[in-house]
């Protein structure tokens, strides 16, 4: 299996194998992504499929590095843009509107529309919170909110009761909102 300079070289080089060896790698987890967010195995396959679409109109000029986040940060937007298309039209499901209402009572709400400044500001504190956290309570929060993990998949996963999961999660939350609070977010 190729690694990810070499994929991404294949990019640069327009050659279509470097699809091919995206989907090797990361399909499954672009897959995983999608399905998350959609609970739909059809859509997750076109939002897989537009990922690579998507990767490949976009590499070059981008370098990605690692590729594994790229691919999974396209996948994650396409699905959750699809999410949003598809609950407008009335129709839905997965996980989505409980992690957003969990997340809305700590992430600050931009006011002011796109602010670029402030998403930056936003994103860079939330990865310095995310660093100063125990690795399996920084591992199980981005299970639930980054890839939409049901709770009762990351109890199984991890040996815990689903309550235990429901509370950790609870007191990281806490732990962000006054973490956000202190940087004046």
């Amino acid at each position: 299996m190729l690694d990810d300079k070499q994929i991404v070289d294949l990019y640069w080089a327009r050659s279509e194998r470097a699809i091919i060896e995206t989907d090797k790698k990361y399909g499954r987890y672009c897959h995983y992504i999608a399905y998350q967010i959609l609970a739909d195995n059809e859509d997750a396959e076109e939002i897989v499929n537009d990922t690579y679409l998507k990767t490949w109109n976009t590499v070059p000029p981008n370098r990605p590095d690692p590729l594994k986040g790229y691919v999974g940060k396209i996948s994650n937007r396409l699905a959750l843009d699809r999410y949003d298309t598809k609950t407008a039209a009335k129709r839905g499901g997965g996980q989505l509107p409980a992690v957003l209402h969990e997340l809305s009572e700590c992430i600050p709400s931009n006011d002011e529309g796109e602010d670029i400044g402030y998403s930056v500001a936003l994103r860079d504190a939330l990865g310095r919170f995310l660093k100063a956290l125990p690795e399996r309570t920084r591992t199980i929060f981005v299970r639930r909110y980054w890839y939409v993990t049901p709770v009762a998949e990351i109890a199984e996963e991890f040996g815990m009761k689903e309550s235990s999961v429901a509370m950790l999660m609870l007191r990281t939350r806490l732990k962000l909102k006054a973490f956000l609070e202190k940087e004046g977010l």
